[in-house]
């Protein structure tokens, strides 16, 4: 009778290693057809800090769903899975954009100190802006007949970022990048993907650092936020509108607790391959990838708006 060579420590306290003199080659376990099996492939780990399972049925085959790269061995563990990542996200709001924002340099006295503008050009400017309303650097171009060009410039300084182009920009692509509501909220609009690895976002007059710290944490791409020039920003906004994006579904909720419920449904529902939350200032923006080989090859970008689907939860006050 052939003995199975060991893979583990002998209970004598040796250990049968190939190769070693008490082994034999022959003694390795196949399968009819004479290919060697393959080890088993090791159970999940349940995600869940509160889970009381201490070892997975060999007979249970859940997969799904997947949530933050994490699984869940029951629908309790997957929602104290989804509870965790819901007040990850509550506690994470930022406020570094309207901050920073504060202390910035009116563009008046910017482009008057780069000698773009003259006194009496500003205050004819704020004059008529008291008056009427509007952007300063809208009134400066209707009013005083200041070059457009010099307006974004020095749109780009009072940000410190870089002005941005719409060479590149493909609007059925970035329509899949996130909910239309980024551009028609914030002003977000993606422009294009460089390098396989940089998302370059887009603004009209002023950057968002939330909705962009949002999509680096949803796409796993370095995002790099510039201004356009208007005419260039709106023409592009159109255009992006204009395409098909993921499914979007809005839902209301009372409560954190209500959200990570229904998010704990949808997931048990759905069963995505992957998924994933981040918050965008007060909503709370959740996607599913349902199927294997929706993921491109940027980041998590997808190929395509199938299998594919987005929601946007708000927590009513």
């Amino acid at each position: 009778m052939l003995f199975l060579k060991r893979t583990e420590a002998d209970p004598m306290g040796t250990s049968i290693q190939p190769g070693s003199p008490i082994s034999w080659d022959e003694d390795s376990y196949r399968t009819s057809s004479g290919v060697p099996r393959l080890a088993p492939i090791p159970p999940r780990t349940c995600a869940s800090q509160q889970c009381a399972t201490t070892w997975t049925a060999p007979w249970r085959s859940r997969k799904r769903p997947i949530f933050e790269d994490q699984w869940g061995c029951n629908g309790r563990c997957v929602l104290e899975i989804v509870r965790t990542a819901v007040r990850r996200e509550s506690a994470s709001q930022m406020t570094n954009a309207s901050m920073q924002h504060n202390h910035r340099m009116p563009l008046g006295l910017l482009l008057l100190a780069q000698g773009w503008i003259t006194h009496p050009q500003l205050q004819y400017a704020l004059d008529v802006q008291r008056q009427q309303g509007g952007r300063i650097g809208e009134v400066l171009v209707a009013e005083c007949g200041i070059e457009a060009d010099k307006i974004t410039r020095g749109l780009s300084l009072q940000w410190s970022c870089p002005v941005l182009n719409a060479n590149g920009f493909s609007p059925r692509e970035m329509a899949l990048v996130a909910p239309k509501i980024f551009v028609e909220q914030w002003g977000a609009l993606p422009l294009r993907v460089a390098g396989s690895r940089i998302l370059y976002l887009g603004f009209e007059d002023r950057l968002d650092a939330t909705v962009a710290f949002a999509l680096e944490q949803m796409t796993g791409l370095k995002v790099e936020s510039g201004l356009m020039k208007t005419e260039e920003y709106l023409a592009s906004r159109i255009a992006l509108l204009g395409n098909n994006g993921v499914e979007l579904r809005e839902e209301a909720c009372g409560e954190t607790d209500a959200m990570a419920a229904k998010i704990t449904a949808l997931l048990e529902q759905k069963q995505p391959v992957a998924s994933k939350l981040v918050r965008v200032h007060h909503r709370y923006w959740l996607r599913f990838w349902l199927e294997t080989g929706t993921k491109g090859h940027h980041g998590t970008l997808p190929l395509h708006g199938e299998d594919m689907l987005d929601y946007v939860f708000t927590i009513e006050q």
